[in-house]
């Protein structure tokens, strides 16, 4: 009998490992192993052409961190990272709840009209707000100027070309991001809220009091997914319409490493750059479940 069951649940352990081997194995050839020879690739000096590697040491990660370079790319990115936070988790938070419980007709509408951006591609959301935003032609330059205010030129001007790109970003993730909370939003019991209206609670109160409890797993997962996918959105648009500039006040890390990488062909400081941002990406991820995870609720 203990034989039968031993032969049972080594098949059964096998069977197991059939289907999830071809995931790991996937996730071993294009996450790991990539990984560590992004890390062994930061001690040398190389430029993907050459069949001879130079051994430098730490010599990449000490010529980033002396390189003002590198902290105006960290500011950038953390500029980056408020906008998206805002536009691309906030904002849709607080529609997401007037679609909910504030709204009682046109909803369906709405949630059409918030989502129909998020399927146009991150090249034509890019072209097309260069054109909103030309200072000359474009028909925000023209509004203005009827009210004799002259547009600065968003590509030239510090902090407002961050802005634009961002926006391109805002397009492609804004409705993914309101439906997800939507969701999240339904999950809420409409007696509750209904009870706290008799007792004539405001709304802004039922918001902060009542549904941000009850949704803040729906939230927190948008919340990470506002700052790991809208980085990767920003790339697309910074390449296309600035190519970094000017003087690198468009740039941001993960475009940094790319241009170190395929522009400079420095593929050691490409490297050590990716793992610093890794690094980064990782505290924040440690501070995200040491101090924001434990107020989470989850149902069951």
């Amino acid at each position: 009998m203990k034989h039968k069951r031993f032969k049972q649940e080594k098949r059964e352990a096998i069977l197991g490992w059939s289907f999830i081997l071809p995931a790991t194995a996937a996730f071993v050839v294009f996450m790991f192993w990539p990984l560590i020879y992004t890390f062994y690739l930061s001690f040398f000096k190389w430029n993907m052409v050459s069949p001879n590697k130079q051994q430098v040491g730490l010599k990449n990660y000490i010529d980033l961190l002396t390189s003002p370079l590198t902290y105006q790319l960290l500011w950038n990115t953390l500029i980056f990272v408020a906008i998206l936070i805002c536009l691309n988790f906030v904002l849709p938070y607080i529609l997401a709840y007037i679609n909910t419980f504030v709204m009682n007709k046109g909803k369906g509408i709405y949630k059409t009209l918030l989502f129909i951006p998020s399927l146009i591609s991150l090249v034509v959301g890019a072209i097309s707000l260069q054109f909103i935003f030309n200072p000359i032609s474009g028909p925000i330059g023209t509004i203005l100027r009827g009210f004799g205010i002259t547009m600065p030129s968003w590509s030239k001007t510090a902090g407002l070309v961050i802005l634009v790109i961002s926006l391109v970003a805002v397009l492609k993730a804004f409705g993914y991001n309101f439906l997800v909370l939507l969701s999240g939003m339904s999950s809420v019991s409409p007696e509750l809220i209904e009870a706290a209206r008799l007792e004539k609670t405001p709304k802004r109160k039922i918001f902060s009091k009542i549904v941000m409890p009850l949704t803040s797993s729906t939230a927190i997962y948008v919340l990470i997914i506002s700052v790991v996918q809208g980085m990767q959105y920003v790339f697309t648009p910074t390449k296309v319409l600035t190519q970094g500039g000017p003087n690198h006040q468009s740039s941001n890390i993960i475009y940094g490493v790319y241009e170190e990488a395929f522009t400079y062909y420095s593929t050691g400081r490409a490297s050590a750059l990716s793992i610093m941002a890794m690094l980064i990406f990782l505290i924040l991820l440690f501070l995200e479940f040491k101090y924001v995870e434990r107020g989470i609720y989850y149902e069951n």
